[in-house]
C-alpha cells in the first residue's frame, strides 16, 4: 500500500502493536509501529504522519514526554495525538494526557470499532488538508508573474475560503473524534461545505485562464 496515509503507533509492548495493526487492518492506513518514544520521534523526522496512537507508560520516555518532544517541533506540532492508556489509570491520567496536547484519550481494552471511526476522521481529515495545500501550491504557481487588480481579488476570495477550511480543521482538532456530545459530525459537514466552496472557486479561475 504505497499510497496509504501513514499512522504512527507507540507502545513498548510488541503484542499491543500487533493488535493495533489488526484493528487498522481494514482501513486504507499503513500502520508503522515503534516500541519507544525516541524511536517515535525518530520516525517523526523522516516521514508524514496523519496520526499518532501513542502508549502512556513506557520505559525510560513515557508518552506525556514524548508527546511533549513532538508539540515543541514545528514540523510535528499539529499531528493530532490519541493516547492509549490501561483503564485503571485513566482517571487520572486523563487530564495530563489532555494537557500534553492529545486530540482523545482510549482506555486498554479499546473498542476495536471506536477506534476505527476515530482514525478514518482524522485520516480523512489529514487527506483532505494534503490536497488543499496541493490545490493551494498549483493556483500559486498558475498565478505567479500575473499582476493586476483581478488576481488580487482572487487570490482574496481563496483567502478568505481556505480561512473557513483552517477554522474547521482547528475545530476538529480541538473537539477530538469521539462524537460524545453529538457535535463531531458538525465540523465535518462545515470542512465538507467549505473545501466544496473551495473547489468551485477554483474551478471557475480555471475555466477562465
Amino acid at each position: 500500500m504505497p499510497h496509504a496515509t501513514k499512522i504512527l503507533a507507540v507502545d513498548d509492548r510488541e503484542e499491543n502493536l500487533v493488535a493495533l495493526a489488526a484493528v487498522l487492518d481494514a482501513l486504507p492506513v499503513e500502520l508503522v509501529g515503534v516500541t519507544s518514544g525516541r524511536e517515535a520521534l525518530r520516525e517523526l523526522i523522516n516521514d508524514e504522519f496523519a496520526l499518532i496512537l501513542l502508549d502512556v507508560v513506557m520505559p525510560e520516555m513515557d508518552g506525556f514526554e514524548t508527546a511533549g518532544h513532538i508539540k515543541s517541533r514545528p514540523r510535528t506540532r499539529d499531528i493530532p495525538i490519541i493516547f492509549l492508556t490501561a483503564a485503571g489509570e485513566a482517571g487520572e491520567q486523563a487530564y495530563q494526557g489532555y494537557a500534553a496536547g492529545a486530540v482523545d484519550y482510549l482506555t486498554k481494552p479499546f473498542d476495536p470499532w471506536l477506534l476505527r471511526v476515530k482514525v478514518s476522521i482524522y485520516v480523512d481529515l489529514h487527506r483532505r488538508t494534503v490536497e488543499l495545500r496541493r490545490q493551494a501550491a498549483l493556483l500559486r504557481e498558475a498565478l505567479d508573474g500575473e499582476g493586476g487588480s483581478g488576481c488580487d481579488r482572487i487570490l482574496k476570495a481563496l483567502d478568505d475560503r481556505m480561512a473557513l477550511v483552517e477554522g474547521d480543521v482547528a475545530r476538529l482538532r480541538g473537539e477530538g473524534a469521539d462524537g460524545s456530545d453529538g457535535t463531531a459530525a458538525d465540523p465535518l459537514d462545515a470542512l465538507e461545505s467549505h473545501v466544496a466552496d473551495l473547489r468551485l472557486a477554483l474551478d471557475a479561475l480555471s475555466a477562465g485562464t
